[in-house]
């Protein structure tokens, strides 16, 4: 495990070396949630325009109590690991840029999980009417190679949280699937 900790501090450091003070602006724009709303509107409408409004509002539900879960165990297995931030790890701090700082811990990235998920449940929806759906995984991609940039989160906190998203994503789904059958939700 503690080759494993070396080389995931040793991408990070390459990773996050990678960029440059003119770029830090567009990162901690990139990383807010916030700015991402106006390609959350385009996707329910995507949504809207193929299931209908009570889906929606189903699957609207479904991603709120699915975000809030996964928010909940993210921090769960934070608070138990306990890995440091990049940005506090005295090994490292001074061989990485650090644009942004928490004294929250690291492991694993509730950016990239909560990404992921929601990323996930839409994949698995659009895919049926949407050739090019599965371009809406630039979203956490992006959203969470942000936290690396930004000096917050190691490469294996994102790829643990792509992990659990698309885990969660899948099952929240099939909850999805379940209700909108149940209750036979047509429009």
């Amino acid at each position: 495990m503690e080759k494993i900790i070396a080389l995931d501090k040793k991408i990070f450091v390459f990773l996050n070396n990678l960029g440059s003070a003119p770029y830090d602006n567009f990162w901690l724009l990139i990383t807010k949630q916030l700015h991402w709303t106006p390609f959350f509107f385009l996707l329910a409408y995507l949504v809207y325009k193929k299931i209908g409004g009570k889906r929606l509002g189903i699957l609207l539900l479904t991603i709120a109590v699915m975000l809030v879960f996964t928010d909940q165990i993210t921090n769960l297995v934070k608070d138990s690991v306990q890995r440091l931030r990049p940005c506090n790890d005295i090994e490292i701090k001074h061989l990485i840029r650090i644009i942004k700082s928490s004294d929250t811990y690291s492991y694993f990235s509730g950016h990239a999980s909560n990404s992921t998920a929601s990323m996930t449940l839409l994949f698995l929806i659009l895919r049926r009417y949407y050739n090019y759906s599965y371009l809406i995984f630039a979203f956490p991609l992006i959203f969470a190679y942000s936290r690396i940039y930004l000096g917050l989160h190691f490469p294996l906190d994102i790829i643990t949280g792509y992990i659990f998203g698309a885990l969660i994503g899948f099952i929240f789904y099939k909850l999805y699937e379940y209700i909108t059958v149940k209750y036979a939700t047509n429009s």
